[in-house]
């Protein structure tokens, strides 16, 4: 029986959310409650690999069951087990075909800016710019992101395709914090976070807004823009 699961995490609790061994992450976390409850090894796929601090309201990963559970029950009993920095947010079983990240549609991230006074308690939630920032500048040098772009100069690690889809790049403040928000088909490693930190470096006057066309055009000229920590980075959606 498959399973699915919508999940949100304060990621600044857990080393990512990909397992590994010594250390915990969101996978490992929701594997060892599911194999209590299922009372057999259970395996979850996930739509995206959030790296270490990297929050989320609306992650998904479907897993299968060698029990037929009630999904009201299934997710009652999981989020007791996997608390307080995880909650499963909706829980329904779904067909044999259905793959976590391989029918996704398109995503929904946004990455989180406090341009107020640092406040130690906000570290973890947001990146804390301190200083004056240009907002239209970034909003003009966002456009040149939309559509198929190859984004080699904005992925860490290599892979055999760059290719992505970017639909919408919005800009939304409310008061003292600033939301980029990034609607697309797929993102890759860094990806965002490198979008931000180019976008950050035009709007801090450090480079020009041509230069994110030059790099997006594969001019190797183009030195490497600034990474936006991680703490600022959230999974907001995921459509199917």
């Amino acid at each position: 029986m498959r399973y699915f699961f919508k999940i949100s995490y304060d990621g600044s609790k857990f080393y990512g959310f990909q397992r590994l061994n010594d250390n915990k992450t969101i996978q490992k976390v929701l594997e060892d409650a599911l194999t209590k409850v299922d009372q057999s090894p259970v395996l979850i796929k996930g739509a995206g690999r959030t790296d270490r601090g990297v929050h989320a309201n609306g992650q998904v990963v479907h897993f299968d069951l060698k029990h037929d559970i009630p999904e009201d029950g299934l997710k009652s009993i999981v989020n007791k087990l996997v608390g307080p920095y995880i909650n499963i947010k909706e829980c329904k079983k779904v067909s044999d075909d259905f793959h976590a990240r391989f029918s996704v549609k398109q995503k929904t991230y946004r990455y989180r800016i406090y341009l107020g006074e640092y406040d130690p308690q906000i570290y973890d939630y947001a990146f804390e710019l301190c200083q004056t920032i240009d907002i239209d500048k970034m909003k003009e040098a966002s456009q040149y992101f939309l559509g198929v772009h190859d984004f080699r100069m904005f992925v860490s690690g290599e892979r055999l395709n760059y290719m992505s889809l970017i639909y919408d790049i919005s800009f939304k403040q409310t008061d003292e914090y600033l939301d980029i928000i990034f609607v697309g088909k797929s993102f890759y490693r860094y990806m965002i976070r490198n979008m931000v930190g180019a976008l950050l470096d035009i709007g801090l006057g450090k480079r020009e807004i041509e230069e994110i066309k030059f790099a997006l055009d594969g001019d190797s000229k183009i030195k490497q823009f600034s990474t936006a920590i991680s703490n600022g980075l959230y999974l907001d959606s995921i459509e199917y």
